[in-house]
């Protein structure tokens, strides 16, 4: 708001010195030219007053005509100077006020005051989302729908603008902003006490980086989660404490070869990652044996990195070795016939189009269907904007940056055991893997299940924690019970104990003050266990069975033994 005033003041300098300067000329001139009376006679000059009010009506052209009395010859002319005057200096103070509105630099700042002032008025928890990019607008929608609140900063306006039209259910603070300057972060609301953590999602690891050292010098109990698409950016995140740092490239090629050594594990991680409602995803079978990588950038080099470990044989089709340090591979880009026949696609079992142009990708998966149809493709999409390209070409798998970082980034955030539950589950065999899957789908049916954990929190289960402190017992079996029907379950699954990490917890197993527990199960299953964890009511009958009184009414009425004892005989109360 400062800034605001002091920019207007300073651009509105000069036309207030002149505006100031006609006023007082044009009321001393009125105040000192002799005028007349009613009767012809000479009298001196108009009060100050009535020359100042005089000179207000007549600069702003409203005119009502000359008052007290009739004018002189010498106040008329001076009346024609006050008019001339007064007018140009607000034909000119206008016409500066009309060009400050449209400064792009004092818009910057009327933008910024109103963001700064959104951003202070915010009550709830908030997440400040550095990039609003694809993988940005992805992870902001995501939060959107679960009714969490997000404040944005992206150094490009058209995307701030798209974000201002968009039909978000929350109000969304979104600046044009450089989120390399610490500045801008803290206008984000970085030190605002409802800040629940910074997530830096741009396209550039160095502005990633940036925020990630900024948040943690200045609010270092804040989570902060990165996107980091090099590996040496990544280590660097690691080395002063990032809490989270999502590379999408070996994301994919970690998940890729978990396909091959373990699908069970791979399908798995689809069904707990994917969006709830969906169609469950079918088995992935990448095959073994020869694999022909286009493109060696980051993507190519994750994907080779990843496959050999495996034990397949590789070979690198590159535009430009030189760039990409690839010492052993075939020089072009893989779109031509003669290229691939030359990489041996006859022999090989699958192709990996990962260069970074769409166009050039889907080229390269289309001339090696035509060569070699049942070839396991794996296609590289960089724009969603081209989604329904490659929807229709249908490749075994497509790998798109924003949705692996997006859901990465969400699952972290709404779902914080998650990852803890997947990096436990590599401990465990491909077969235990593939008897939760069974479980799964005998339980949620064939559709993708909802994931949430629950903190036994007096803010997140209120009621659970009332009956602690009243001594009950509760076990993981008292959480899964249908407040409908305490005899039936709700189609939910635990999955881990967080203070434990105890994967598959026993049904028997006590709970405690702060517990945290992962299940997955239908959308309607979370709804129904929330009633037993916030209201004292629904607990109790399903851990007694017993349907107490709602409302202190009934329940006065309860606890008369008159009552009780005609409720029991069957009598009528008086």
């Amino acid at each position: 708001m400062h800034s605001v005033l002091f920019l207007v003041l300073r651009r509105m300098r000069l036309p207030l010195i002149l505006l100031i300067a006609s006023y007082a000329v044009s009321i001393l001139g009125m105040s000192l030219v002799p005028g007349i009376d009613a009767d012809g006679n000479p009298t001196p000059g108009m009060s100050l007053f009535h020359a100042f009010y005089f000179v207000s009506y007549t600069a702003t052209t409203i005119g009502f005509g000359e008052i007290p009395t009739v004018f002189s010859e010498a106040q008329r002319a001076w009346a024609l100077v006050t008019i001339y005057m007064t007018v140009l200096v607000w034909l000119y103070s206008i016409g500066t006020i009309l060009a400050l509105l449209q400064d792009p630099a004092f818009r910057r700042v009327i933008k910024s005051s109103t963001f700064e002032r959104a951003v202070r008025r915010l009550r709830q928890p908030f997440y400040i989302i550095c990039g609003c990019g694809e993988t940005g607008a992805l992870l902001m929608q995501a939060l959107d729908n679960r009714n969490q609140q997000a404040v944005v900063l992206d150094i490009d306006p058209e995307r701030i603008s798209e974000l201002d039209l968009g039909q978000n259910h929350l109000d969304i603070p979104a600046l044009t902003a450089d989120v390399r300057l610490p500045e801008n972060i803290v206008a984000a609301g970085l030190n605002h006490p409802s800040c629940a953590g910074v997530i830096a999602l741009t396209n550039d690891d160095q502005a990633n980086l940036a925020v990630a050292v900024a948040a943690k010098l200045l609010r270092p109990e804040l989570p902060v989660l990165c996107r980091a698409d090099r590996l040496e950016t990544a280590g660097n995140m690691a080395s002063f404490g990032t809490d989270e740092i999502v590379n999408a490239f070996e994301s994919f090629g970690e998940h890729l070869a978990m396909a091959l050594h373990s699908p069970g594990q791979h399908l798995l991680y689809d069904w707990l990652t994917d969006i709830p409602g969906m169609p469950l995803s079918e088995p992935l079978h990448p095959p073994r044996g020869k694999w022909i990588i286009c493109g060696y950038g980051r993507f190519g080099k994750a994907v080779v990195r990843n496959l050999r470990r495996e034990g397949n044989e590789m070979v690198i089709i590159e535009a430009d070795p030189a760039t990409t340090d690839c010492d052993d591979c075939i020089l072009g880009s893989g779109t031509e016939a003669n290229t691939l026949i030359e990489a041996g696609i006859k022999n090989a079992v699958g192709i990996v189009a990962g260069t970074d142009n769409d166009v050039n990708n889907l080229s390269i998966v289309m001339t090696a269907r035509e060569i070699k149809p049942e070839l396991f493709m794996v296609l590289r999409q960089n724009r969603h904007a081209n989604a329904p390209l490659f929807k229709r070409f249908g490749a075994d798998v497509t790998m798109q940056s924003a949705d692996i970082v997006g859901h990465e980034f969400l699952s972290l955030l709404t779902t914080p055991l998650l990852s803890r539950f997947f990096a436990r589950c590599k401990e465990r065999p491909d077969d235990w893997a593939n008897e939760l899957l069974s479980r799964i789908a005998a339980v949620i049916g064939d559709t993708v299940p909802e994931v949430w954990d629950v903190e036994l929190s007096r803010e997140n289960a209120v009621a659970v924690r009332q009956a602690m402190d009243l001594n009950m017992d509760l076990t993981l079996r008292d959480l899964i019970r249908d407040p409908l029907d305490r005899d039936s379950d709700l189609p939910c699954i635990p999955l881990m104990l967080g203070n434990s990490e105890a994967l598959l917890p026993d049904l028997d197993t006590p709970l405690f003050p702060g517990d945290r527990i992962l299940f997955c199960g239908d959308k309607d299953a979370r709804g129904r266990q929330v009633l037993a964890l916030r209201n004292l009511k629904v607990l109790n009958y399903l851990l007694s069975g017993a349907d107490s009184p709602g409302g202190w009414f009934w329940q006065w009425l309860a606890r008369k033994p008159g009552t009780r004892d005609r409720a029991r005989d069957g009598s009528p109360a008086d």
